[in-house]
């Protein structure tokens, strides 16, 4: 385990941005928090660190929002699980297939029964003292990639 400190939202989706050329096709980032941890915004970042320069928003109501190539390095499923309810439900989402040659950033990753095995678990927690404090679980696969610089 490893954190770090982020004072803002900027921060946040600064290292995001870090984040983003370490990404490659298969890679599974789960984000945990609660609501307005910072989970969106370090999605956000990551996307901007892609390439991306349009609006992230969470994908809440549509539960997932895809990126693809040329606005983004490669391809990124944004997912926000936060509405499932069922098991059935993500089935029906592809998540599996989605592996084969994207990347899949995970907001309440809870939601699911596992996670794959190389998932790199981003915690974010609100800081008292203001800010956030990000937490890792970094898997073996992600070893010589982390941390961001």
């Amino acid at each position: 385990m490893s954190g770090l400190h982020l004072p803002d939202e900027q921060a946040t989706e600064n290292f995001g941005r870090a984040l983003a050329p370490l990404l490659r096709p298969g890679d599974v980032v789960a984000l945990f928090g609660t609501l307005g941890a910072g989970k969106t915004s370090l999605s956000r970042g990551i996307l901007l660190g892609l390439g991306h320069d349009g609006e992230v928003a969470s994908p809440t109501f549509p539960i997932v929002q895809t990126y693809e190539p040329p606005d983004v390095s490669l391809p990124v499923w944004h997912v926000d699980l936060y509405r499932i309810e069922a098991a059935h439900e993500l089935e029906e989402l592809g998540l599996d297939e989605a592996l084969m040659d994207s990347a899949l950033l995970i907001e309440w990753p809870e939601r699911l029964p596992s996670l794959w095995p190389d998932t790199l678990q981003l915690r974010l927690d609100h800081d008292p003292r203001g800010g956030r404090n990000l937490t890792a679980s970094v898997p073996t696969a992600w070893e010589r990639r982390w941390p961001p610089r």
